[in-house]
């Protein structure tokens, strides 16, 4: 057995209703050993007192159960998006907020790449820009010889130049779901959803598996999570190969790397398949890197207009979306999944999404019976009580995009759902009213990863205007600390080990400045993180 150390605090929220606040936690060989005051662990042999968090108030490491372990990676490319960000080293890249500030931001980026070198950017979204659609015309005035593709903040979305067109083969001739044509007839460079990017990102070499599995990017990815407290997090479309293994296992297995990470295997086809691929990396498990789970990707943005919705559908009368995966093969992989006993995690933003998900988990779940599955409806954004009903009565789980209310709630209102819908879009309040066992979270990068500000969101409801977007749905601090907790540990079938400072479970922490518990709500998001502790080892920033 290893040493003791007794950790002391200003206060610790435990997230144990058997003792929901404390002064010192005890860890050896990385658990923790006993939770309560100086001498809680003194019966069981020598103590070292550690006062290193005497300053700080101390809550379980928070669980982000929806980001991507490309987040802390794209920022090799151009970021073009409308909100300040900041990157993994720190820096702030300040937004860009008109159409005439993205060509001009992108023009400088272009200037640092060789002459042959493609520009990619990400981060953009048209929906904050008054001005006319970006197009291949836009950003020819780039470069009409440089192969130009920016990706769009849901990373549904993509706009290229007439170089990039030519390159994909894309002209007047083309017949693809995703390829938008203009009144001339020829494609305006808008790129919608995966059949219709692919071509791009190909012959552009933008590779999301490449982008998450380099030892550089996985570590970016750590740093991104211990500068918001994070000390488990998810990579939810992951592409991993069995040759990834051993770098990703490398960079996860040294002593001080702070996260737990828990990829989810991306599918959209062939179910026997990706139900072999899922058990065989399961075997590979260790504790920092979670294998097994699978990520079904349905439809689209709702931002984006390529969400699936129910009636009565968009408000400007766009044509209903786009399947990512069609109904039919939902069911299929759904079915094929559920009898292997492989969690799914599966992307819903529309509400009509939603409905063909559930009717494809309750007919798996009549033919294949499963009480413990912990399947999870990801996104969310649109179920109204009928839809979370039914997930609670089959036992599903939801993990529901606050952020989208501060980031594009007024934009929904105005412009894709409409205020009415807009008001109970990313229903929390319901959902824990029916039942549901519920995480909230980022998406990271679609928006950043920090945990407090998606409980801020959850809690105030407040949209980037300044308004309160759907008061009726507001939950408490309390409850929203949860999610962020507790809630999304069982998501993710971990709150056995992580999620409250309890004895017996993984010394995984995050350090704050404040006591999130005691700040108005409206300073949820402010209060300050000082680091995280993970497996008992000290990370401070």
């Amino acid at each position: 057995m290893g040493s003791i150390t007794v950790f002391k605090a200003k206060k610790i929220i435990t997230m144990d209703v058997n003792r929901p606040e404390a002064t010192h936690v005890a860890v050896r060989d990385g658990e923790i050993l006993a939770v309560g005051d100086a001498s809680c662990a003194d019966q069981w042999g020598a103590v070292q007192h550690d006062d290193t968090l005497a300053h700080a108030v101390i809550m379980p490491g928070f669980v982000e159960g929806h980001a991507h372990m490309m987040a802390g990676a794209m920022w090799r490319y151009a970021y073009a998006g409308y909100h300040d960000r900041v990157d993994p080293a720190g820096k702030l890249w300040k937004g860009l907020t008109d159409a005439d500030a993205v060509i001009a931001g992108l023009k400088d980026y272009a200037n640092g790449l060789a002459p042959d070198e493609p520009l990619i950017g990400w981060g953009f979204d048209p929906i904050f820009l008054a001005s006319e659609r970006l197009s291949a015309k836009h950003l020819d005035q780039i470069s009409s010889t440089r192969p130009i593709a920016i990706i769009y903040s849901n990373f549904h979305l993509m706009c290229v130049n007439s170089a990039a067109l030519e390159l994909a083969g894309f002209d007047a001739t083309t017949n693809a779901e995703g390829v938008i044509k203009g009144p001339d007839g020829n494609p305006t460079g808008e790129l919608q959803e995966m059949a219709a990017m692919f071509p791009i990102m190909r012959r552009l070499n933008i590779d999301f598996r490449g982008l998450s599995q380099e030892q550089s990017a996985i570590k970016a990815y750590a740093e991104t999570a211990r500068r918001v407290g994070v000390t488990t997090a998810t990579d939810l479309y992951s592409q991993m190969e069995d040759e990834d293994l051993d770098a990703i296992k490398a960079v996860t297995n040294a002593a001080d790397f702070p996260l737990r990470i828990v990829p989810a295997l991306g599918a959209m086809a062939d179910p026997k398949a990706i139900a072999d691929k899922a058990a065989r990396l399961a075997a590979h498990s260790t504790d920092k890197l979670r294998l097994g789970a699978v990520k079904l990707m349905t439809d689209g943005a709702i931002q984006g207009w390529t969400a699936r919705v129910k009636s009565p559908g968009y408000v400007g009368g766009q044509p209903n979306g786009i399947w990512n995966t069609p109904p039919e093969m939902i069911h299929a992989l759904v079915d094929e999944l559920h009898s292997r006993g492989i969690q799914m995690h599966i992307h819903v933003n529309g509400d009509e999404a939603a409905e063909v998900t559930l009717n494809a988990l309750e007919g798996a779940m009549r033919k294949h019976p499963w009480s413990g599955h912990r399947h999870v409806l990801q996104h969310c954004q649109m179920m109204g009580r009928a839809l979370f009903e039914r997930a609670a009565e089959m036992g599903v789980c939801c993990n529901i995009f606050s952020n989208h209310i501060y980031y594009f709630g007024d934009k929904h209102a105005a412009f894709t759902i409409g205020e009415d819908r807009a008001q109970r879009m990313d229903a929390c309040r319901t959902a824990l009213d029916t039942g549901v066992n519920i995480a909230i979270h980022s998406d990271a990068p679609v928006t950043p990863m920090g945990p407090l500000f998606t409980a801020w969101c959850a809690v105030n409801r407040q949209t980037i205007s300044g308004r309160t977007l759907g008061a009726a749905q507001c939950i408490e601090v309390s409850e929203a600390l949860f999610t962020i907790t507790m809630g999304a540990a069982y998501t993710l079938r971990l709150d056995g080990e992580i999620g409250s400072i309890e004895t017996g479970k993984r010394a995984d922490f995050a350090v704050l400045g404040e006591d999130p518990m005691a700040v108005e709500p409206m300073a949820l998001k402010d209060v300050p993180v000082l680091g995280t502790v993970f497996g008992g080892r000290v990370h401070l920033l």
